[in-house]
């Protein structure tokens, strides 16, 4: 006897805000991407050769910045967006995270594209969102255009959360 399954069809929407440039962003966010910038100079990536920069504006209004720190026994290095998140959180426990800029270069300069945040990092920011119960908003920096995403839900919208756990 052939048994009949009930499907349903549901519908993913994923919201993301493109500027044309820097200048085109409210201020707080120009600000913030500059720091990503300023820190992406700093990038240890002598392989690669892509350096890439994390911000985030904390809700104290500090500006924490990180940077990618490549080693010759990959994979042991780390993404700006992980160095940025591990030492917010780690230095300031209690204080949630409100918006975050990524920005990358290469020997180019900036990447044309908004640079995207690798899974690893989106898991992080998730994880980083549930412990303050606060979306974060993401700005993703590109020499062609600049993309804004309210909340990791829209870069990861399948996370693995602590209900995953249960």
């Amino acid at each position: 006897m052939n048994k009949i399954i009930a499907m349903r069809t549901k519908e993913l929407r994923i919201f993301v805000y493109e500027y044309p440039t820097l200048y085109d962003l409210p201020e707080a966010d120009q600000k913030l991407v500059l720091a990503a910038r300023e820190a992406s100079g700093r990038a240890f990536a002598p392989y690669s050769r892509f350096n890439v920069g994390a911000a985030l504006l904390l809700e104290n209004h500090e500006i924490i910045t990180g940077n990618n720190q490549e080693n010759a026994a990959s994979p042991t290095g780390l993404c700006a967006e992980r160095v940025a998140l591990f030492y917010a959180n780690a230095t300031y426990p209690d204080i949630a995270v409100k918006a975050m800029a990524v920005t990358a270069s290469n020997n180019n300069g900036l990447v044309d594209g908004p640079v995207k945040p690798c899974g690893s990092c989106r898991q992080a920011m998730v994880e980083t969102e549930v412990r303050y119960k606060q979306t974060i908003r993401i700005i993703l920096d590109g020499k062609k255009k600049i993309q804004v995403f309210e909340g990791v839900e829209n870069l990861l919208p399948f996370a693995f959360k602590p209900e995953s756990l249960d």
